[in-house]
């Protein structure tokens, strides 16, 4: 039995009409992911940070690397009747380092781990304090990355700087891929 033309050209059409849908496909998933990877990761990460939802940390990305985070002083912050506590001005700082970490490597589908920091207490935060947390990303290499923070009061007197080490690895690693 022989073929003529127009039983193939009829197949060839249909082959080529599911390969570009195939294609279009593709496209429409790849493209999907890229957004979830670019724009999610830090979404995703508020969505899991019950340390900032406790904080209550707000924050904002200034620019890949530089973000901006804010927290009033509250009763649950305090070491005395009207001190912030050390160790609750450095989790507010944990949070200002690893987020500028975060949202420099966030567009590469990465999150980071602090490593270590160094922080130094320069003046006492009191009840009531609105503060704000500058963090910048000095270097950041292929997985480590160096940030500075600087965290102020509402008088604009810095009351706290410090410099943190991140580890940067894949998003699909952590354990808030969903």
């Amino acid at each position: 039995m022989s073929r003529n033309s127009l039983d193939f050209d009829v197949e060839f059409i249909d082959l080529l009409r599911l390969f570009c849908l195939k294609v279009i496909v593709f496209h429409i998933v790849v493209s999907l992911l890229s957004n979830r990877e670019v724009m999610g990761i830090l979404d995703i990460y508020n969505k899991h940070n019950n340390f900032g939802r406790f904080f209550d940390m707000d924050h904002k990305v200034v620019a890949p690397g530089h973000i901006e985070y804010n927290m009033v002083v509250t009763e649950s912050h305090l070491a005395t009747p009207t001190a912030m506590h050390g160790g609750a001005i450095a989790g507010f700082m944990d949070g200002v380092l690893g987020v500028a970490a975060l949202s420099a490597v966030e567009a590469e589908n990465k999150v980071v781990s602090t490593i270590e920091f160094k922080i130094n207490y320069l003046s006492a935060v009191f009840l009531g304090d609105e503060l704000k947390g500058v963090g910048i990303v000095l270097r950041k290499g292929k997985r480590i990355l160096l940030a500075e923070g600087k965290i102020y009061n509402q008088k604009n007197e810095l009351v706290a700087t410090a410099t943190g080490t991140f580890n940067a690895y894949s998003f699909e690693k952590s354990d808030m891929f969903e």
